[in-house]
């Protein structure tokens, strides 16, 4: 019988994979939160976490798209990949320098201000 560490970790995995594919989000959105709430994680290793969890749930996400639906450009995916690259190692050296609680806390006014930025166009 599963544990419930592995069936919570299949939850959040469940989650991730329906926001991925029906959103175009799933690891900041879903898994960091709860790898926090459920799993009492740091900031910094849930988004670790995260971050080796997407490079598989984005890979088949966007072959479905793409091989399915024909829903992904490739080159524009390339053109926003070239300086993604860029953008994460700055990020992830920005988030080694402060602190866990003023990563939450920025995540969080993301969050909301997207939500706000959603509900009043």
């Amino acid at each position: 019988m599963a544990s419930d560490r592995t069936l919570r970790l299949a939850a959040i995995g469940t989650f991730a994979g329906i926001f991925s594919g029906l959103f175009g989000v799933g690891g900041g959105s879903v898994i960091v939160p709860l790898l926090i709430l459920w799993f009492g994680f740091g900031e910094r290793l849930a988004t670790g976490t995260s971050l080796a969890a997407i490079v598989i749930i984005g890979l088949l996400g966007a072959l479905a798209q793409g091989g399915l639906y024909g829903n992904v450009h490739l080159g524009t995916g390339i053109l926003l990949a070239i300086p993604a690259v860029a953008g994460i190692l700055l990020g992830t050296a920005l988030q080694q320098r402060i602190s866990e609680r003023a990563v939450s806390l920025l995540f969080a006014i993301l969050l909301v201000a997207i939500a706000i930025e959603l509900i009043i166009p």
